[in-house]
């Protein structure tokens, strides 16, 4: 019988603290909502990284069924997403589904990061009036990051100077209680190669872990400059597949 779990606890208790189904869960904030049946979970909330997220999570055919009911209380608009295996299989499984593409989920566990990196390097938080330069950076860099100044979720901005001027950005953004995510992170152009992305990256993770637990983020798989970087700073990575309903 399907149950829906109606605490941050119980989501985590259903999934076995799963990083993505918490994610996803948002704290059941902010229409978050989360539903268990045998050995599987889904968990989704609208809004979260531009989309309307549904985690999927556990034993295949359970996992069929709870999608099932989920997408009917949610509505066709969430996207189910987890691992490959799982999610080919559930989507093979329902009629509408249809695959819409891999990326890698990378966490952090809290006791996997030194305390602090790029602390001594001038990484910070950039207060509100920085946000224009951030924009333009991410618009000259980054033009396809989910996260900008102003977007709904986005909480505030990190980032470096290098003589004054603003040279790499990263994003807290669409942080659930118990996980933090990093997005939204940009290079200028004239300072790759100086390891900047990786001190930024790596102090708000710091940040995100003191303040959640654990971090989290989301990138696409070709980017392999980027995937070394969180793999560097202690990320873990994990293969995704999303899915959508046609029509």
């Amino acid at each position: 019988m399907i149950r829906e779990l109606r605490s941050d606890r119980e989501v985590r208790a259903a999934c076995g603290d799963d990083d993505l189904v918490v994610w996803a869960a948002q704290g059941l904030r902010g229409g978050g909502r989360a539903w268990v049946l045998g050995d599987a979970v889904v968990a989704g909330c609208p809004g979260v990284s531009r989309r309307d997220r549904l985690a999927v999570w556990g034993d295949v055919s359970c996992a069929v069924e709870l999608v099932r009911h989920a997408l009917g209380e949610l509505g066709a608009t969430y996207r189910p997403l987890g691992d490959v295996g799982l999610v080919r299989e559930v989507t093979a499984k329902l009629d509408g589904l249809e695959e819409d593409g891999e990326f890698s989920w990378m966490s952090l566990p809290g006791d996997a990061l030194a305390p602090a990196p790029g602390a001594g390097a001038g990484v910070g938080w950039l207060g509100g009036g920085a946000e224009p330069e951030v924009a333009a950076l991410l618009a000259a860099e980054a033009p396809q990051s989910y996260a900008v100044p102003g977007e709904a979720g986005v909480r505030r901005w990190a980032g470096v100077r290098v003589g004054g001027v603003l040279a790499a950005v990263a994003a807290d953004a669409w942080s659930a209680p118990a996980v933090g995510l990093l997005a939204g992170v940009a290079t200028r152009a004239s300072f790759r190669g100086r390891g900047l992305a990786g001190l930024v990256c790596g102090w708000l993770s710091w940040e995100l872990v003191a303040g959640h637990g654990r971090a989290a983020l989301m990138v696409d798989d070709g980017n392999a400059a980027a995937i070394g970087v969180y793999e560097r700073i202690g990320y873990r990575r994990r293969r995704l597949l999303a899915s959508y309903v046609s029509g």
